[in-house]
């Protein structure tokens, strides 16, 4: 269908989340919006493990909410995610992407051959002999069979976008801030720093929701599933078992580290830029009590992202559990922006 805005499409590790929108003049306008969940195993930290759980799963998912196109843009991540600012020579966009692989060959720890490479300027060049932007590599493999995954379902990948992208266009907040996003999933914590919408850092942290829930199991001597339903349920709040606090509090101990380590970086390396507001999204940022631990941790401001600050129109959708299935899909979100821009 011409004119038909693709389908942001966000595959984690526990679930796909897909949302359609429709651009009226400046306006992005909610049509749709679906999820579904996957077995688990299916994907493992942005990779594929069982691709016909997931092709099945996305059928499913078109079936039930009738999205109006199967063309889609897809989100990706992983841990071996590189995200870098360089400079490199100022060629026209065609001669850029052919050339980039001999460009960036001693600046990345992955091999070029096996890498998807892409570069997002964050300045305009005009006549100089170069350009300063963001360097982009993932592994090859791993990326393709999440497009081929999709594709055996029908559906027609037309883009593939950065997750941590997708959020800064979802859930930014444009001011004097030095914000944070942290997008807390099951497996993955995807963190884009930015100041007035230019990334500063990218970081794709192994960390989520299911190794808190694994932690407190171990630390209560509680199957997973008891751990999961107090992790969700009380938080850093505990229970009445006296030590069950403690063991939320030690359980998110390691992805506060990793927010700390990474804004330290940032405030002692060339930008010398000190966040000074963190958003919170993702399912597994709804603990109680997390986004407290995290402002005292790190003495920042932190508050939930308005994941739908850039729709309109939401009325219906509120009506079919919008809210919802809002706090996990700003990468779904921002992808739709993306594509209806």
């Amino acid at each position: 269908m011409a004119g038909v805005t693709p389908i942001g499409l966000d595959i984690g590790s526990s679930s796909i989340r897909a949302v359609e929108v429709r651009r009226a003049k400046d306006e992005f306008n909610l049509t749709n919006f679906g999820q579904v969940p996957l077995p688990p195993g299916t994907v493992q930290s942005g990779t594929v493990a069982d691709p016909l759980a997931v092709t099945s799963a996305l059928k499913q998912l078109w079936a039930a909410c009738k999205f109006a196109t199967k063309k889609v843009r897809l989100g990706v991540t992983n841990p071996q995610l590189v995200v870098r600012e360089a400079s490199i020579a100022n060629l026209p966009a065609k001669e850029m992407r052919s050339a980039l692989p001999f460009q960036v060959r001693d600046m990345l720890p992955l091999a070029v051959e096996r890498s998807l490479l892409d570069f997002r300027p964050l300045e305009e060049p005009g006549d100089n002999a170069t350009v300063r932007g963001l360097l982009v590599a993932m592994p090859k493999d791993a990326v393709m069979d999440l497009v081929q995954a999709v594709e055996r379902a029908g559906l027609h990948v037309v883009d593939v976008d950065l997750a941590s992208f997708a959020l800064l266009r979802a859930a930014s907040r444009l001011d004097a801030q030095v914000e944070a996003i942290v997008d807390i999933g099951a497996q993955i914590t995807s963190v884009i720093v930015h100041a007035d919408g230019e990334p500063l850092i990218v970081r794709t942290v192994p960390r989520g929701g299911v190794e808190i829930t694994e932690s407190i199991a171990t630390r209560l001597g509680i199957p997973a599933p008891e751990a999961e339903a107090l992790k969700c349920r009380y938080g850093l709040h505990g229970d009445e078992r006296p030590d069950s606090a403690t063991a939320v509090s030690d359980a998110v101990r390691p992805l506060i580290s990793e927010l700390r380590s990474s804004f330290t970086y940032l405030a002692s390396g060339e930008r010398q830029k000190q966040v000074t507001r963190v958003a919170l999204c993702g399912g597994s940022a709804l603990m109680p009590g997390l986004a407290e631990q995290v402002q005292k941790q790190l003495g920042v401001t932190v508050v939930y992202a308005d994941n739908a600050s850039r729709l309109r129109d939401t009325r219906k959708a509120k009506q079919r559990g919008f809210d919802s299935f809002l706090p996990a899909a700003a990468v779904s979100i921002g992808l739709t922006l993306g594509a209806a821009a």
